[in-house]
C-alpha cells in the first residue's frame, strides 16, 4: 500500500468508524421494524444477519489492508527510534552487555556438562 501521511490516515479509521456506526443503526433500525410486526417473511427476519454479514465483510478487507500499512509504518518510524536509541547509547554499555553475555554463555556451558536432570519419581 502506498505510504499514507497522517492525515490521511486517520481519515481512513474515522471513515471505518462512522461505517460501523452506520451498520449499528442500519441493524438496530432493522430490529424495531421487526418488533412492529409487520416482517413476516423468514427472510425479512434476516436482514439484520445480513447487513453485520456485509459490514464483517467490509471491515475485513480494509483492516487487511490497514494492517499491512501499519506494518510498514512500524518498519519505518521504528528504524529512526532506533537510531536515535544508538546515538544516545553509553559506549561502555557495549562492555556491560558483553559481560552479562559472557556469563549466561558460561551458564549454558555449565548445564550443558552437567547433562540432563534426573527425573523425579511420582508418588
Amino acid at each position: 500500500m502506498a505510504n499514507f501521511d497522517v492525515n490521511r490516515k486517520a481519515g481512513v479509521y474515522e471513515t471505518l468508524s462512522s461505517l460501523n456506526t452506520a451498520f449499528a443503526g442500519i441493524v438496530q433500525h432493522l430490529n424495531t421494524l421487526q418488533r412492529t410486526g409487520l416482517f413476516k417473511s423468514k427472510t425479512a427476519k434476516l436482514f439484520p444477519d445480513f447487513s453485520q454479514e456485509l459490514q464483517a465483510e467490509i471491515n475485513q478487507e480494509f483492516l487487511e489492508e490497514l494492517h499491512s500499512l501499519e506494518l510498514d509504518d512500524w518498519g519505518r518510524y521504528g528504524k529512526a527510534r532506533e537510531k536515535w536509541e544508538k546515538h544516545l547509547r553509553d559506549p561502555d554499555d557495549v562492555f556491560i552487555h558483553a559481560e552479562e553475555r559472557r556469563k549466561q554463555l558460561a551458564k549454558q556451558r555449565e548445564k550443558h556438562l552437567r547433562g540432563p536432570e534426573p527425573k523425579r519419581k511420582e508418588r
